[in-house]
């Protein structure tokens, strides 16, 4: 999953605004115990984060 694609999906699962927040203030178990922001800053796949971001949240399934 490319960047652009993870985002876009969080855009639509939370809005523009509040993914951001979402993102930053978060922290997700399934990360380790970190924000998304921190995953993917310290290397981890869009594609995992997305995953954990479905696992955590009520994604509907055309997002997941």
């Amino acid at each position: 999953m490319r960047l652009t694609v993870f985002w876009e999906r969080m855009n639509e699962q939370f809005g523009k605004g509040y993914a951001d927040s979402v993102a930053k203030d978060y922290v997700i178990a399934d990360l380790g115990g970190r924000t998304i922001e921190q995953a993917l800053a310290d290397g981890e796949s869009a594609k995992r984060v997305w995953q954990a971001v479905v696992a955590t949240f009520d994604v509907p399934s055309r997002l997941r």
